[in-house]
């Protein structure tokens, strides 16, 4: 599945949540989510819109390696 191409910073946190994360922390544009979830894990969003592209995709793979998943069955459950 391809990673969408119009996606804002707020619209993956949302999306995110249905993983457990919650903002933790806010710096500048960035915010700092975390989980609790399957061990603590922590991860950086930009807060840009769109977010682009390689971030996108190194973020779907820091969430499927700490859930165990690959990053096509975060894409199919997030999309």
């Amino acid at each position: 599945m391809r990673v969408p191409r119009d996606l804002s910073g707020k619209e993956l946190i949302k999306l995110l949540e249905k993983y457990g994360y919650e903002i933790t922390n806010q710096r500048g544009s960035h915010i700092k989510i975390t989980t609790q979830r399957n061990g603590e894990h922590h991860i950086v969003i930009p807060n840009h819109s769109p977010i682009k592209i390689g971030t996108l995709n190194g973020i779907m793979t820091q969430v499927a390696k700490h859930f165990s998943l690959t990053k096509n069955q975060v894409l199919e459950d997030l999309f």
